[in-house]
């Protein structure tokens, strides 16, 4: 069923707003009657759609665009059935939207739709506001989705004008360094670092490649590193400035993965002569290690999808991009014995005649 227009809207208790505009996401809309004598605003906020153990807030800030520092409206229906309508200050990405004061008066709040007035702060009446619909756990509200439409839902209002914009329709900072971080390390520690060891284990099959294969390997892979350690920063600022949020296995992974990188790079000044007997040792080290790298590399990739949703496509294009150097990998494996296998069997034969000889 499509949304109602906001202006066709009918409140129970036969209350009335002057303005009102329909929120781009979430199936919301926002009513509102400004009384410049008291510098106060009446606000009634409407989530169209199933509300069965579902949150909705609306917020302003009074600050920043960011979900910190937000001053929250909140309302649900319990699991006894009653409705519960409350104020909540934001502190941190992780809320729980726990009742507590704000840094401005609000009267009269109450349920099922958020009515609420608001004495706004000194000689402002364009305010940075966002709107938002979680689940709930029991008579607790939840963190909302992190993806599509929860991290477009802010924009600004003025209570004047009625003019609203939406800044969360485009790319925030946010997003744009989270896309960066994802695409980074996409391409570093899911593409170069493979491509890398297909290198050193099908190029080196062919003698006129010895010794570029080498050097071809060597700077794939420290391409890789250092775009690596630029994505792995962006990664750690983000986790910084989102108190509240842990994906602790992506992060410990992404450790992990730094930790292995570093050690290969360390060791390979120490690479043994070929004709050396710790060279053996130094290639078990160095092909495990390698290999549990590439592992872990794509693991993380696709834990790191599974966060951001909203980075499908790049998604999609990794899975095909990666399914084809499986598939080349393979090809390439089938060919490198084969070339093996004929060249001992065309050892064996050469030796074969000298001995007749």
């Amino acid at each position: 069923m499509a949304q109602q227009p906001c202006s066709t809207h009918n409140f129970p208790n036969t209350k009335q707003y002057a303005a009102c505009s329909d929120l781009p996401t979430l199936n919301s809309s926002l009513h509102w009657n400004y009384h410049p004598s008291s510098h106060e605003v009446d606000i009634a906020f409407r989530h169209y759609g199933n509300s069965e153990n579902r949150s909705v807030a609306w917020a302003i800030n009074p600050t920043s665009t960011h979900t910190i520092g937000s001053q929250a409206l909140v309302a649900f229906r319990k699991s006894d059935g009653t409705l519960l309508s409350y104020t909540s200050p934001m502190t941190s990405y992780g809320t729980q939207l726990k009742e507590g004061n704000l840094s401005f008066a609000v009267h009269g709040v109450s349920a099922l739709f958020i009515f609420a007035t608001l004495e706004l702060p000194s000689n402002t009446t364009i305010v940075n506001h966002l709107w938002q619909e979680g689940p709930l756990s029991g008579d607790t509200p939840m963190m909302h989705s992190l993806s599509g439409a929860n991290l477009k839902s802010y924009g600004t209002v003025d209570f004047i004008s009625g003019r609203i914009e939406t800044t969360g329709t485009g790319s925030s900072p946010r997003m744009t360094l989270k896309i960066a971080h994802g695409g980074m390390n996409a391409l570093s520690w899911g593409f170069l670092m493979p491509i890398g060891a297909v290198i050193a284990r099908f190029v080196k099959i062919f003698q006129v490649a010895n010794p570029a294969w080498f050097y071809m390997h060597v700077t794939c892979q420290c391409v890789a590193y250092v775009i690596g350690i630029g994505g792995s920063i962006i990664g750690f600022y983000l986790g910084a400035k989102s108190s509240g949020i842990q994906y602790s296995s992506h992060q410990n992974m992404g450790i992990a993965l730094l930790v292995l990188a570093t050690s290969q790079i360390g060791i390979a000044r120490f690479r043994p002569h070929p004709e050396d007997k710790r060279r053996l040792y130094f290639n078990i080290f160095h092909h495990s290690v390698g290999y549990a790298t590439i592992a872990l590399s794509i693991t993380n990739c696709f834990k790191g999808f599974a966060i951001l949703e909203s980075l499908k496509m790049l998604k999609m294009v990794y899975i095909a991009i990666i399914a084809l150097l499986g598939c080349v990998a393979v090809l390439l494996e089938a060919f490198t014995w084969f070339l093996v296998l004929r060249r001992k069997h065309a050892n064996n034969i050469e030796a074969q005649a000298r001995l007749e000889l």
